[in-house]
């Protein structure tokens, strides 16, 4: 069953340790390849465990090989649930050698499989070429798996990274498919930065012109708050002098207000304030004339 520490032992060990073959109860030797073929033609043991392909040269001795058989799993299924990494396969009557009806029957097999792991850090595009070169590979029709099977992003051991779903998903990016690679990076670094841009640049197109309302309105609000005031300070006045500084401080006020620019929108409001000033403006001129004919 191969060398200890390697993967075909390994499996070994746990398969058949559930049926109760282990150390204890059985030989296991480090054969592997072409030693374990050697071994089990010249009887020195009585079975091989081997994981590899069909094509492989000891695979293919062992199965033309007219005093060997394969063993048939009729538990595969059960192997398989106990066991997530190991697949469930079947060997059908024939398919080694038609014409000599190799094997003879139909066998119930169990494998291992493959995988490819990379660090989450990895760059997504290299993520996404691993792929596209896997997938020529290994995409074809094999004699336990139909063409466009494998590879696949099924894995009950190790989370599949997000580039990978969305390659088995949606296939190769449209970058990928027209672009270099050099190229389809710096592209899409744009898109992000452009992305970002309008996440960014949208809202504050929504808020600056509300922004900038507020603060308009709030000019105006600061000279109704100072016309207010100037109102409110006159009323108990009967001085002539300090009428005289609330009429020229009343024309401060409109002769600051006609220096600033306000949008058209505001136009209504800005009348409405200048209308206001030019009413203070009376009353104080009124105060004034009463004055004037109390001291005549």
């Amino acid at each position: 069953m191969g060398p200890e520490g390697s993967a075909t032992r390994h499996t070994a060990e746990q398969v058949l340790g559930k049926g109760g073959v282990n150390s204890e109860t059985a030989s296991f030797l480090p054969f592997a390849g072409d030693a374990a073929d050697k071994a089990l033609k010249s009887g020195e043991v009585d079975a091989v465990w081997i994981i590899g392909v069909p094509e492989a040269t000891a695979v293919q001795s062992f199965l033309r090989n007219p005093n060997v058989r394969p063993m048939s799993f009729p538990m595969s299924e059960a192997f398989t649930r106990i066991f997530p990494d190991l697949t469930r396969m079947t060997l059908p009557q024939g398919t080694i050698d038609i014409e000599r009806v190799i094997p003879a029957n139909d066998v119930q097999l169990i494998g291992t499989k493959s995988k490819v792991l990379v660090r989450s850090d990895l760059h997504p595009e290299i993520v996404q070429l691993l792929l596209q070169t896997m997938k020529e590979v290994h995409s074809g029709a094999d004699l336990f798996h139909r063409g466009g099977e494998y590879p696949n992003g099924a894995d009950s051991e190790y989370t599949v990274a997000p580039t990978a779903i969305d390659f088995y998903k949606n296939g190769p990016s449209f970058m990928q498919r027209h672009l270099p690679l050099w190229i389809s990076i710096h592209v899409q670094r744009a898109i992000a930065v452009l992305v970002t841009g309008l996440a960014i640049g949208l809202p504050l197109l929504h808020f600056l012109p509300q922004t900038y309302n507020w603060m308009i309105r709030r000019r105006l609000f600061y000279w109704y708050a100072e016309l207010r005031a100037l109102e409110s300070s006159f009323e108990s006045i009967t001085s002539h002098k300090q009428l005289l500084d609330k009429q020229a401080e009343i024309e401060r006020i409109e002769h600051d207000l006609s220096k600033i620019h306000f949008p058209l929108t505001f136009s209504d409001q800005v009348y409405n304030l200048r209308h206001h000033i030019d009413l203070v403006r009376r009353k104080i001129a009124s105060r004034l004339g009463s004055l004037g004919r109390v001291a005549a």
